[in-house]
C-alpha cells in the first residue's frame, strides 16, 4: 500500500483550496461591514460562525470517515461547500451571510478527510513526510486565502470572491473524482457507537488529550491575529486597503514550505521535541506584534515567526496522533481537530472582544496569555507517557 507522488501532490492541491473557503471572509470584514452600514465586529462575526460551522463540521462529519467510503464522501461534501459558498454571494443581509458562514464551515472539513484518508494509504516509514507535504497545501492555502481575497475584493469586490470560490470547489469535485483513490473503512457499528467511541478515545488516550489541549490554545492565537489585524492595517498609521492587507498572507506562506521538513524530522525523531521550539516561535512573534504594531517590517517577521510556530506544533502533533490507532485515524483526527478549530473560532470572537475593550494591546496581552497556556500544558506533561 502507498501513495504515487502525484496522488500527494493532488491530495495538497485540494487540502489547500477547500480549507480557503473558510478565510476568505477575514480580509473582506471591511467591505462587507460598509455594504451593509455595520459595525466591523459585526461584520467580523462571520468569521466566527464560519470557524464554528468548521468545528462543527469535524465533529459530526469527520469520524464517518471509518465507516463510509472515504473518497465518495469527500466528492460530496466538495460539492455541498460549493452550494454554501454560491449562498454567501446571493447573501441580502448579515443574518444570511453569517448562516452561510455556518454552512461554508461545516462543508469545509473536506481536508479533515483527506488528511486521514493519506496517513492510512500511506507507508508508515513515510507517513510524516507525506502529512508534511499535504499539510504545506492546508497551510499555504490557509495563508494565500487572504491574499486572493483582499484582491478580488479590492478589485471586484467581496461577492466576487464568493463566486470564483464556488467554482473552484466544483472543479475540484470534479478533480477528485477522476484521481483519488478508493479507502474502504474499518468501522462496522452505528453512527451512534462511532460518536460514543469518540468520548472512549479522548478518556483512554493521554497524548491525545496533551495534543488536542495544545494546538487549541494555538489555534485561538492564530485565529485572533488574523481577525483583529485587519482592523489594525486599515487603521492609522497604515490605512491598508483589503488588497494590501490580503498580501500579509504570503509573509506566512513562506513558511509553510517548512512542513515536509517537520514532518521528515517526525519520521526519524520525537516530533514532541518539535512542539517546544514552536511555542518560542510563538512567542516571540507576539513579542514582536507588540513592540513593532506601527512598522509593517516588525509585523511580517513576526507573522513569519507565528507561521512558523504552529506549523512546527500542528505537523508534529498530527503526526503523533496517526500512530495510535490506525482504525480510528477519523476518529482521532475529530477530537484533535475539532478542539483546534474550537480554539480557533474562540480566538476569532476573543480577538473581537479585546479589540473593542483595548484595541491592539489587548490582542497581544491575550495572545500572550494563550500562548503561556500552550506552553503550561506542554510542560506539565513532559515526564508523564505522553511523548510519543
Amino acid at each position: 500500500m502507498g501513495l504515487s507522488r502525484w496522488n500527494i501532490i493532488i491530495m495538497a492541491l485540494c487540502t489547500g483550496l477547500i480549507v480557503a473557503n473558510i478565510y476568505y471572509s477575514q480580509p473582506l470584514t471591511v467591505l462587507i461591514s460598509q455594504e451593509f452600514r455595520v459595525s466591523e465586529s459585526n461584520a467580523g462575526q462571520v468569521t466566527f460562525f464560519t470557524q464554528v460551522g468548521y468545528a462543527l463540521g469535524l465533529l459530526f462529519c469527520v469520524p464517518l470517515g471509518d465507516k463510509l467510503e472515504r473518497k465518495k464522501q469527500i466528492i460530496g461534501m466538495t460539492l455541498a461547500a460549493a452550494i454554501s459558498l454560491v449562498g454567501a454571494a446571493l447573501a441580502k443581509n448579515m443574518a444570511m451571510l453569517k448562516f452561510t458562514g455556518l454552512l461554508i464551515g461545516f462543508t469545509s472539513v473536506v481536508p479533515q478527510l483527506i488528511l486521514p484518508m493519506a496517513a492510512h494509504l500511506s507507508d508508515p516509514a513515510s507517513r510524516g513526510r507525506v502529512i508534511g507535504t499535504i499539510m504545506s497545501g492546508l497551510l499555504v492555502g490557509i495563508l494565500l486565502s487572504r491574499t486572493l481575497s483582499g484582491v478580488v475584493g479590492h478589485h471586484l469586490g467581496w461577492r466576487a470572491m464568493f463566486w470564483i470560490a464556488a467554482g473552484i470547489s466544483g472543479l475540484l469535485a470534479g478533480i477528485m473524482t477522476v484521481s483519488f483513490p478508493s479507502s474502504k473503512p474499518n468501522f462496522q457499528g452505528s453512527y451512534s457507537d462511532l460518536m460514543g467511541s469518540l468520548i472512549t478515545l479522548i478518556k483512554e488516550q493521554p497524548m491525545l488529550r496533551e495534543a488536542s489541549a495544545i494546538n487549541a490554545c494555538c489555534f485561538a492565537m492564530f485565529g485572533m491575529f488574523w481577525t483583529t489585524v485587519v482592523f489594525l492595517l486599515s487603521d492609522a498609521p497604515f490605512h491598508y486597503t483589503s488588497e494590501q492587507i490580503g498580501l500579509m498572507g504570503l509573509a506566512a506562506a513562506a513558511g509553510a514550505l517548512g512542513a515536509p521538513l517537520i514532518g521528515r524530522v517526525a519520521d526519524k525523531k520525537n516530533p514532541r521535541i518539535a512542539i517546544g521550539y514552536g511555542i518560542i516561535f510563538l512567542f516571540a512573534g507576539y513579542i514582536l506584534f507588540y513592540i513593532f504594531r506601527a512598522n509593517i517590517i516588525g509585523i511580517i517577521v513576526g507573522i513569519i515567526a507565528i507561521d512558523l510556530g504552529l506549523q512546527g506544533i500542528h505537523v508534529s502533533n498530527q503526526t503523533r496522533i496517526y500512530t495510535m490507532m490506525p482504525e480510528a485515524r477519523n476518529r482521532l483526527n475529530t477530537v484533535f481537530m475539532t478542539a483546534s478549530f474550537i480554539g480557533t473560532s474562540l480566538g476569532s470572537g476573543i480577538g473581537l472582544w479585546v479589540w473593542s475593550v483595548d484595541q491592539w494591546t489587548g490582542v497581544c496581552i491575550a495572545g500572550l496569555a494563550l500562548i503561556t497556556m500552550a506552553l503550561v500544558i506542554y510542560l506539565s506533561t513532559y515526564k508523564k507517557p505522553v511523548a510519543a
